[in-house]
């Protein structure tokens, strides 16, 4: 598998976390994740295109106005990456919370499943 392969299903897995309105993200989790590609972290834990994106539209009207970013680079090998981001305020550039996800990817390229951990919360979290 080519560094490509990693880099550019993060890419879509960014696309899917910032995606603006219902309807792109809809689309964007479907060309990110499989099926039935699942997403944990320690607030979810969720199979299938439709609840991946309910964790993200939550997660979106929890946190206003923050986009989430990458944060160094993606690090793969075989059909597993990982890769560190940030939830970045639009208003301030504040990064409350931080963390890395490993992805395993599926044949089509696709994620079959994230495992999230959060590394950075703010104290009133």
């Amino acid at each position: 598998m080519s560094e490509n392969r990693y880099e550019t299903a993060v890419a879509r897995y960014f696309e899917a976390w910032n995606a603006g309105s219902a309807e792109s993200l809809a689309k964007a989790v479907e060309a990110a994740w499989t099926e039935e590609g699942s997403y944990t972290d320690p607030f979810a834990d969720v199979a299938g295109h439709e609840a991946v994106a309910a964790v993200i539209a939550g997660t979106h009207a929890q946190f206003p106005g923050f986009e989430f970013r990458k944060l160094g680079a993606v690090d793969g090998n075989h059909h597993i990456a990982r890769f560190g981001w940030e939830l970045v305020s639009s208003a301030d550039g504040s990064a409350p919370f931080a963390g890395f996800d490993v992805i395993t990817l599926a044949e089509d390229g696709r994620i079959g499943s994230v495992a999230g951990f959060v590394d950075r919360v703010p104290p009133t979290a």
